[in-house]
């Protein structure tokens, strides 16, 4: 069962969006989820680095001939928190007086 529960790491709109790539997939490459959210690779950067610290992110390099290939992972950590993230904004927009 997943609990609902905001979480401000998650919950800038980059690392959300970040999450949701994720989420989809077993793991993605950096370039990929740098042209899905439209930043530079530096903003990507400092959004994985925040993801990461907090342990919701992996990150895995890899050479690929002369280029080194960072592949992007949400970690069973991240996956629940996101889940969870997800629920509390769903609770939060179901709850709105307005739309009743």
């Amino acid at each position: 069962m997943i609990t609902p529960r905001f979480d401000n790491v998650i919950h800038a709109p980059n690392r959300l969006r970040i999450c949701a790539i994720l989420a989809a997939v077993d793991s993605a490459d950096f370039s990929t989820v740098r042209d899905g959210i439209g930043v530079s690779d530096s903003v990507l950067s400092k959004h994985i680095a925040s993801l990461h610290a907090s342990g919701y992110v992996a990150i895995r390099k890899s050479s690929c001939g002369a280029r080194t290939r960072t592949t992007l992972s949400l970690s069973p950590a991240g996956r629940r928190a996101f889940k969870e993230h997800v629920s509390a904004l769903h609770a939060i927009t179901e709850n709105n007086p307005q739309r009743r």
